[in-house]
């Protein structure tokens, strides 16, 4: 499928590349890249072929730098409702894929653009990476789940501080404070996150899609809930083939040959 606003590569490793590709307005965020994003993870989602996500912006600047603000200067209370709500539908879609999806963050992601890296399995910055939450800035909060996920990711205390300051941080302080899982030099950017995508598709594809499901619905619940979904989750894990795959390769100390069933 053609997009307008992102640029989409299928891998013959399994590996799928999402670049969003407004680089003169440093990929900002605007309602053809939220619908474009929602029919690509759709389509992912549903793709056998595609085993991991690699979600980046075009250029050496942004991932994402935010939200369109021309966009957002008319929106009246129920328009703003709606412009929150459907922004949250797409990342949420992005966060519960089934397959992990890794941002590689290759330059500033602010706003929505930090948003939609938090709404990725795991976070791979660029040394020249910049994070943040300015919205107070403009008069309002964050909308595509940033009031949410910061603190599920960096705790309550820095999240609020992020979020009423406004204040960016470089990539050093996000890997100290549990923003992003890794740093690495920016010509090493997609190597690397090709490499962690690569050692998670060698790992049994139904346990790691269980495993996710599990670590999100779990934060979500009580931790006595949380255990009964572990559990309910492992008794499936259990009821596949992958399992005696991988039991059995592993006392026949062999590489187990998954195959998602």
């Amino acid at each position: 499928m053609a997009y307008e606003t992102l640029i989409v590569e299928k891998r013959e490793d399994g590996i799928a590349v999402v670049t969003i590709n407004r680089p003169k307005v440093l990929n900002a965020l605007n309602a053809t890249v939220i619908d474009e994003l929602e029919k690509c993870f759709t389509e992912l989602k549903d793709d056998p072929q595609v085993k991991a996500v690699i979600l980046t912006g075009a250029g050496d600047k942004a991932f994402v730098a935010g939200a369109d603000i021309s966009g957002l200067v008319e929106l009246n209370p129920l328009q703003g409702k709606e412009f929150a709500e459907r922004g949250q539908r797409v990342f949420n879609l992005i966060e519960n894929l089934g397959k992990p999806v890794i941002a590689a963050i290759n330059g500033y992601a602010l706003g929505g653009g930090c948003e939609l890296a938090m709404a990725c399995t795991l976070r791979v910055a660029s040394e020249k990476a910049k994070l943040g939450q300015p919205e107070v800035n403009l008069g309002i909060i964050p909308g595509y789940g940033g009031t949410q996920r910061l603190p599920r990711l960096v705790g309550k205390g820095r999240a609020m501080e992020l979020i009423l300051t406004g204040r960016m941080v470089d990539a050093q302080e996000a890997y100290q404070i549990g923003l992003v899982n890794k740093v690495v030099p920016h010509e090493k950017l997609m190597d690397e996150a090709i490499e962690l995508a690569k050692t998670i598709m060698s790992k049994g594809p139904l346990a790691v899609k269980y495993a996710m499901e599990a670590v999100n619905r779990g934060l979500e619940v009580s931790l006595e809930e949380g255990l009964r979904i572990e559990a309910d989750l492992f008794g499936i894990c259990c009821a596949t083939e992958d399992k005696t795959e991988g039991t059995k390769a592993f006392l026949e100390k062999r590489k187990p040959n998954f195959q998602g069933r």
